[in-house]
């Protein structure tokens, strides 16, 4: 792609910008830049004339933002912190191999990051920079190196690898199951249900799949993440529909229970995504042999 360089913004004159208008003061943003007063007015000026439009108006001893610079101080601000978040990534993988990964957040918070140390132990030179992401995106615009991909095997000019199927459980806290006489799936349907917004028809499905009618398939309280909804369970608001993998420590510590063991096997997988232009990304690949070498370890 190539760039005009009669619109590449000056990260100086942006920072007179943001400081002055922070300030409502050019001698407040020349003191907090280390600047002289007449370096920052005519950063401002400079800008201005880039840009083609006033951002201040000059009130006595002070600077009011324009309408134009009102309008464009939330990009000028967005602009200082993608730059200096440039500089921080850059400082981090100096000295290491860098890998920038996107995650899911439950599967990132849940799952990959208890699992790390095992896999920074062997790449001792790695340093990582993980984001939560629960949306497609751009991974190249973004600047990422891979990301973990729940649905489909489908994300545009990337490659996706996959890492595991998902199997759902319906699980309770003892509080709630341990006085309940659950024998099959139809004693379910009068049970409070915990639902996860983004997968709306899941106790729907789970009921059809056990062969049950159940008219309460979609009552009950709703959450935007497992997360949530695993604490849901566990503080005994109901039953809900989770991944194995998920809630291990919670299975381990007594905290829930399967309440019957009759899994629910999804359409989607978990897949590891690489942009096309990054295939051979060598620590990226050796994460990925890493997650589905632990995902098939037994436990």
């Amino acid at each position: 792609m190539t760039l005009s360089r009669a619109l590449i913004p000056d990260l100086g004159r942006l920072q007179a910008f943001e400081s002055a208008a922070r300030h409502g003061s050019v001698t407040q943003a020349g003191r907090e830049l280390n600047l002289t007063q007449s370096t920052v007015s005519r950063q401002i000026r400079d800008l201005e004339a880039q840009l083609g439009v006033p951002l201040f108006e000059r009130v006595r001893q002070r600077v009011v933002l324009s309408e134009a610079g009102r309008r464009f101080l939330p990009d000028a601000r967005k602009l200082l912190e993608q730059g200096e978040a440039a500089m921080l990534r850059a400082m981090a993988g100096s000295k290491a191999s860098l890998l920038r990964l996107a995650t899911l957040p439950t599967f990132g918070t849940r799952w990959l990051i208890p699992h790390l140390p095992g896999f920074l132990q062997a790449h001792s030179g790695v340093a990582l920079d993980i984001a939560s992401r629960s949306e497609p995106f751009d991974l190249e615009e973004q600047g990422f190196d891979a990301a973990i991909h729940y649905g489909q095997p489908i994300w545009a000019n990337a490659t996706c690898r996959y890492i595991c199927q998902e199997v759902i459980v319906p699980v309770a806290s003892p509080a709630l199951s341990g006085g309940l006489a659950v024998e099959g799936p139809g004693d379910l349907a009068s049970l409070p249900l915990l639902h996860l917004a983004t997968r709306p028809k899941a106790w729907a499905d789970w009921f059809r799949q056990t062969g049950v009618e159940a008219a309460s398939s979609f009552q009950g309280h709703r959450f935007d993440q497992f997360t949530m909804m695993i604490q849901a369970a566990t503080a005994g608001l109901g039953v809900a529909l989770l991944p194995l993998y998920l809630i291990g420590p919670e299975l381990k510590a007594g905290q829930l229970q399967v309440v019957l063991d009759v899994p629910l096997p999804t359409e989607n997988g978990y897949h590891f995504v690489m942009p096309n232009g990054k295939l051979d990304h060598p620590v990226a690949n050796e994460l990925y042999r890493w997650i589905v070498g632990q995902v098939d370890a037994p436990d």
